[in-house]
């Protein structure tokens, strides 16, 4: 009862200060830390064994602030439930396919792609100069390739807000997420709606879902596939600066999905460009039920709408 009332609290603080504005950054100290592991679940949801992830936190683009409070989070909910042993890192050779054989699942931390090739693994190896750029490209497609096929063979991948731009401009990620970014208008408080409140992988949130500041994301490329099961969503008309000439006036755009690809699971949540979203313990929850999905801990329905 007293983590409601807190959270509550904290929630009508931050909506009087950012409805529609930028929230300040936090101060990653061990004052939030211990914040945070209060309001961690203290178990697992469902029944597992403890299992390794990697959290993979590069970014060659833009830099949310977020980053290093999303990787301490992940980490806390992990230790605090007892249910993984999280691994942080930078280096893109986790992505041998030697490396990966050694977690249950990855998750891709906003780790942003810079603008002109959108693609994560190019933007850092091309910092080796002796090295041409056709050797340097085909290097990357290697590291993608081996992401894609760990999947396929069983890994789970969960990306995290800024992290569907990792690989944006190419195809095989895009179907393998289920989408590529396409624009944010301006943070704003919006209600985060459930798409099924009986699924048990939001069972976390009220039936209501949950009022929310960050930047609503809007997809492109295989989101229109609709080739995912959807868990989160806003309704368009109730985002405000969109993109003149492409304003949403009713339908729903999507905040967190999953689905299937070959024996692996994949999980994509939007929320949260902001470390004070940590301090919701439904959205803690749902982060905590999630990594237990990609691992392959959860038993759902993962039908694609598009079906």
């Amino acid at each position: 009862m007293k983590r409601i009332i807190f959270y509550a609290i904290v929630s009508i603080f931050s909506l009087n200060f950012a409805c529609g504005q930028s929230l300040p950054e936090v101060t990653l100290d061990q004052a939030w830390k211990a914040k945070i592991k209060a309001l961690a679940p203290e178990k697992a949801t469902f029944p597992a064994k403890k299992k390794n992830i990697l959290v993979f936190s590069l970014h060659t683009g833009f830099n949310h602030w977020v980053i290093p409070h999303t990787e301490e989070m992940i980490k806390i909910i992990g230790e605090t439930s007892g249910a993984f042993t999280v691994i942080g890192s930078k280096d893109i050779a986790e992505f041998e396919a030697k490396n990966l054989k050694k977690y249950d699942a990855v998750i891709l931390n906003n780790t942003c792609s810079k603008p002109d090739h959108r693609n994560l693994f190019w933007d850092k190896l091309k910092e080796d100069t002796s090295k041409d750029s056709v050797t340097l490209m085909k290097k990357a497609q290697e590291l993608e390739g081996n992401l894609l096929s760990y999947v396929e063979k069983g890994g789970g991948l969960m990306v995290l807000h800024g992290g569907v731009t990792t690989q944006n401009n190419s195809w095989d990620f895009s179907r393998l997420l289920g989408a590529s970014f396409d624009y944010h208008p301006v943070q704003q408080a919006f209600q985060v709606r459930l798409e099924d409140p009986n699924h048990p992988l939001v069972q976390a949130f009220p039936s209501e879902g949950f009022n929310h500041i960050d930047e609503p994301y809007f997809y492109k490329n295989a989101y229109a596939e609709l080739d995912f099961k959807p868990l989160l969503y806003f309704n368009n008309a109730e985002i405000k600066s969109q993109r003149k000439g492409q304003e949403l006036t009713e339908g729903k755009t999507y905040v967190a999905w999953i689905r299937a690809e070959g024996k692996g699971k994949v999980m994509y949540i939007s929320p949260s460009h902001n470390a004070q979203s940590f301090e919701n313990p439904d959205l803690l929850q749902f982060y905590l039920d999630g990594m237990q999905y990609v691992v392959g801990d959860v038993e759902c329905d993962e039908t694609p709408i598009k079906k």
